[in-house]
Order: C-alpha cells, then structure tokens, then sequence
C-alpha cells in the first residue's frame, strides 16, 4: 500500500466515523419524536433537520416527551414548554416545512 492510498484509507475512515454519529443521532431523534406520537414520515423528514441544527443537549430534552398519537401542532405546543428559545424554532421551522411538503428532507412516500 502506497503512503497516498494509505492517507486516503485514513481520511475515509475518519469521514465514516464522524458520519456515525450523526446518523446514529438522527435515528435515535426519530425514533423520540415516534414516541411523541408524530407519524414516521413527519419524525424521519424533522429528525433529519433537527440533527443537523440542535445540540445534544436540545435532542435530550425532545426525548422527554413521550405522549400517545399527536398532531404536529400538539407537539410543537408541548416543545414550547420546554422553554428553549432556539430549540422551539427549530422545532416549528422543521414542523412546518415537513408537514407541508416543502423541505428537501421530505421524501414523498
């Protein structure tokens, strides 16, 4: 293996690796806002957005709000309460743009 095919190995193993966690993340974030009673398609088109845009922090707050099935309305009402300014936003901007259809992470199904 030559010193430049062996650089490349480490650079690809590196991207791989600082992938995971954000996938393992978005996964996890969906599988929260299921919990919360947000359908899959709605769950899997925020989750992608929210990861991308909130903290750990802000992720583990949405995992405390498990609630039977709910309307995307209910939930962003429920996030409000959690009193997180930028989480709230984010929350709402990412409810809006999926619900309607409107963000790129919508995929239609």
């Amino acid at each position: 293996m030559t010193s430049h095919s062996a650089t490349m190995s480490a650079c690809c193993l590196v991207l791989l690796t600082a992938c995971t966690p954000a996938k393992l993340a978005e996964g996890r974030v969906r599988s929260a806002l299921m919990d919360a009673g947000l359908s899959q398609p709605n769950a899997a088109c925020m989750a992608e957005r929210m990861t991308d845009r909130l903290t750990l922090g802000q992720l583990r707050k949405l995992q405390t709000l498990q609630a039977p099935k709910r309307s995307i309305a209910d939930y962003v009402t429920t996030v409000r309460r959690v009193g997180d300014r930028e989480l709230i936003e984010v929350t709402l901007g990412s409810a809006l743009l999926c619900a309607a259809g409107l963000a790129p992470e919508r995929k239609p199904g």
